[in-house]
């Protein structure tokens, strides 16, 4: 439970001879407070081993009293189950009896759901109406009571007529159970502890003769080591071998003393008391028809000591096993954790709790164990649970609801494809290239790499805040092959937003860098350009810059050539000269580059910082450029897809909130649902959101959460990562300065993973319409084709290529589509195509 549970319930709490029916009233008005009224029903003995029918009829009868007294039969309450038996449960709500004990015996229960046998009992009577929410066991309900009042509470232990622990496991060690992250508690039945004979050594032939005598012979031997039901009859066995013996009562034995269940546990706490126990002993061992002498009194009361010592002892030592269990689990040296407890046994025997505490602190002599007695036992537990599902059911509901727009049906993917093959027909065509948002531009790259290139080529490859210089020497022939070397260098951001001049200086200032770092200072080389931003081009070495986009905003460069602005910029360092034979897109550098691995690649993808795409159209659709043989390669811009409105009914509050804050707002919509330069913000307002709500962080919104770009798209990839610990996830919320739970820490993951499959699917959509207009332009029932892809949320996210990949996979069944991821980014494609234009240019001038 947390602070934030509310809400009227009912809870049922069966375990014995006797069970309860509780109202729980849990209110929190910044006072918390917890209200209950309840009523003890007896079960008859008759019942108890009688048909299970009857038994859920009686306790149905009872429920129905009880409403009727409360006058609240008219209302459906929901209830929590405390059914303390070993139980095989499937969900919180279906609970199967594996076995009875505690003396019940009723028939045609084992093997079946009791909430299905209650329910079947309420709806036969038809006088009231109910909603069970959950089935627990009373280890579960008491960890539960105790742990609304101390959130350290991760074990549950009962010792009282019979016993029981629980505890919080990690889900990643629950085999059982689907999934392996956060924990769920586990009902350890530990009772049956020693079934397997692995106690023998340290049974006596007192709990051999328990055992022999019992309704269940060879079962829950550890129970009946330790628990209330046993603890008297264990002392009466010792008392009449000992009398038997002569070393008791003169060797005088009485047909009480003989009857089996005459020496109550409730003796043995009376017998134990400090001042009185031994004048206790006296007037129990007088009942019993005995004459004792004071000697008889005094190994009475050390008989009852060896019993419930070695009782609490074999408790504090399995409970002990527990803790190291939970601290190991945690991977800390020092445990700090409490344990809620309830039972007769605990609560009434005068020592039974110190010797306990004494034994878990002798062996976890490094933990601090806090022990917390449940006052309202497991009954107000099983309200909790519900409580807490209740909340968590209304709090899950809640957030699916928020996220339901981010999820993309089928139908809407397909709509996505339609719209982005209108946006491009309009890009293409000249009567409506204006107005359209895929721009669709020519790029003058009409040829991709036959394998008779060959030459020493420059590349330059600038697409975001670091850029590339690289040397690309290509071989043709028996040694076919490209060899590479370059060095990186960092734009600052001042640069970046600063002048045209300055941003164009810096680039030739770090080109001048590379040559002398090769050692080609006077060297003039051909070199292919690649520069990733919307440009028109008319030729293949000239790109008007139409926009920035990533963030830059350098003045005096849109409407500029920007092959003359770096030539500009090269005159005025005059240190050297270069050949710029070819501007490019990051896109057609990176189809060129796996376009020279698979003469089947014919589209590129980025998908990183931004996201484009481009492809081999037929000359005869692009309108823009005259002739209409053979393909041109086409630099989509696709980013600017929905700027026209026509994806506004699939965008979300959260895609606005990204779109209204950034640099370029209403421009790029496309590709800020898709991109890594801003998948990270869309995650830290779905966040920011749930926060308010009271969904997530318990309500409490960090100073770093309200941070702008604080959540980068790289820690989706770590947080989304398959062998990542949950552990791990909360260190990443830590860092970021997030105080998270383990549920948090789940919620944070499944926002980050629907995100982040929006993003593939929608990329998935786009790239369909682009595979079957190729397929269609070439009249082919079926089309074999490549896709050559580069960014680093296509190459670093764990799951986005396997997304996407399925999406066109679903979206274009007519076509059978390789991704090859390219290895050497878009640099090597520019000098490619720089080695290409370069042989068509021989060719021509031969």
């Amino acid at each position: 439970p947390d602070p934030t549970e509310d809400g009227d319930f009912l809870a049922l709490d069966l375990g014995g001879t006797n069970f309860r029916v509780l109202r729980v009233k849990v209110s929190d008005n910044g006072l918390r407070k917890v209200e209950m009224e309840n009523q003890i029903y007896a079960i008859p003995e008759e019942l108890m081993r009688g048909s299970g029918v009857q038994l859920f009829d009686h306790i149905a009868e009872c429920l129905a009293n009880f409403l009727d007294k409360l006058q609240i039969k008219d209302k459906k309450l929901p209830l929590g189950f405390t059914f303390s038996f070993p139980c095989h449960q499937t969900k919180l709500d279906e609970s199967i009896l594996v076995t009875w004990t505690k003396g019940f015996k009723c028939s045609s229960v084992e093997g079946r759901d009791v909430v299905s046998l209650l329910r079947k009992s309420i709806k036969k009577r038809g006088d009231f109406d109910i909603d069970i929410v959950a089935v627990v066991n009373d280890t579960v309900g008491t960890m539960m009571t105790c742990g609304y009042d101390d959130q350290n509470c991760e074990v549950g232990l009962i010792v009282g007529t019979g016993t029981n622990a629980c505890y919080m496991e990690e889900m990643r060690h629950i085999d059982l159970v689907e999934g392996d992250e956060g924990r769920m508690c586990i009902n350890m039945e530990w009772g049956a502890f020693g079934d397997d004979g692995v106690l023998n050594d340290i049974r006596t032939e007192f709990d051999r003769e328990i055992d022999m005598g019992s309704l269940n012979p060879g079962k829950q031997l550890f129970e009946k080591m330790i628990s209330g039901m046993y603890m008297g009859e264990l002392v009466r066995l010792i008392l009449v071998k000992m009398a038997k013996e002569g070393l008791l009562f003169g060797g005088r034995l009485t047909p009480d003393l003989l009857t089996t269940g005459h020496f109550e546990t409730r003796f043995v706490s009376a017998i134990e008391k400090e001042k009185e126990g031994l004048q206790k002993a006296h007037e129990i061992l007088s009942k019993l028809g005995l004459e004792p002498s004071h000697e008889d009194c005094v190994a009475t009361l050390r008989i009852c000591q060896v019993v419930s010592t070695r009782s609490a002892s074999l408790c504090g030592a399995t409970l002990a096993a527990v803790l190291r269990r939970i601290r190991d689990n945690k991977g800390g040296e020092r445990l700090r954790s409490t344990v809620g407890v309830d039972g007769s046994v605990y609560k009434k025997h005068p020592h039974f709790a110190r010797r306990l505490h004494k034994t878990v602190r002798k062996l976890l002599p490094d933990c601090e164990i806090r022990f917390i007695r449940s006052e309202d036992g497991s009954g107000k537990g099983a309200a909790m649970v519900t409580a807490v599902a209740y909340r968590l059911a209304a709090q899950h509901q809640a957030r699916q609801k928020i996220l339901e727009p981010l999820k993309l049906s089928h139908e809407q993917l397909l709509e996505v494809k339609e719209r982005m093959r209108i946006e491009m027909e309009k890009g293409l065509g000249k009567e409506t290239h204006e107005e359209a948002t895929v721009k669709m531009l020519p790029t003058y790259v009409c040829s991709t790499p036959d394998g008779t290139e060959k030459g020493d080529f420059l590349a330059l490859d600038l697409g975001g805040t670091n850029f590339r210089v690289l040397l690309v020497r290509v071989r043709n022939g028996m040694r076919r092959g490209v060899e590479m070397h370059n060095k990186i260098y960092s734009i600052p951001v001042e640069i970046m937003q600063g002048t045209g001049e300055e941003l164009f200086d810096h680039i030739v200032h770090c080109i001048s860098d590379f040559l002398e770092y090769m050692g080609m200072k006077g060297v003039s080389l051909p070199l292919g350009f690649t520069f990733s931003f919307p440009c028109q081009q008319n030729n293949l070495d000239e790109g008007i810059l139409l926009k920035w986009t990533k963030g830059f905003k350098a003045t005096g460069c849109e409407g500029e050539d920007v092959v003359g602005l770096l030539k500009e910029a090269i005159h005025r360092r005059e240190e050297f000269d270069l050949d710029v034979v070819a501007v490019v897109n990051d896109t057609v550098g990176t189809m060129m580059t796996c376009g020279y691995e698979d003469p089947y690649c014919e589209v590129g993808l980025i998908v990183g910082t931004g996201s484009n795409a481009c492809y081999m159209e037929e000359m005869r659709n692009v309108e823009l450029v005259e002739g209409d043989e053979g393909r041109m390669c086409v630099n989509m811009e696709w980013g600017a897809f929905g700027d026209s409105g026509c994806l506004d009914d699939i965008r979300t509050e959260f895609d606005v909130a990204v779109d209204e804050l950034s640099l370029n707002p209403g421009k790029q919509r496309y590709e800020k649902m898709i991109s890594g330069m801003y998948l990270g913000e869309i995650v830290r307002n779905i966040l920011m959101d749930f926060t308010k709500k009271g969904l997530l962080f318990r309500g409490r919104i960090s100073e770093r959460l309200k941070t702008r770009g604080i959540f980068e798209t790289k820690f989706l990839s770590q947080i989304e990562s398959d062998c990542l610990a949950l552990l791990q996830v909360r260190s990443i919320l830590q860092h970021l300065g997030l105080e998270s739970t383990c549920d948090d820490s789940i919620i944070v993951k499944e926002v980050c993973t629907v995100v982040a499959r929006r993003a593939a699917q929608l990329c998935g959509a786009g790239m369909a319409a682009v595979v079957d207009k190729i397929r269609e332009n070439r009249g082919l029932d079926f089309l074999k084709i490549t896709v050559g892809v580069d960014g680093t949320l296509y190459k670093l996210h764990p799951h986005f290529s396997t997304v996407l990949q399925e999406t066109v996979k679903q979206l274009s069944p007519k076509c059978e589509v390789t991704f090859l991821q390219s290895e050497d980014g878009s640099g090597k494609g520019a000098a490619l195509i720089t080695a290409v234009a370069c042989r068509i240019r021989e060719a021509g001038q031969r």
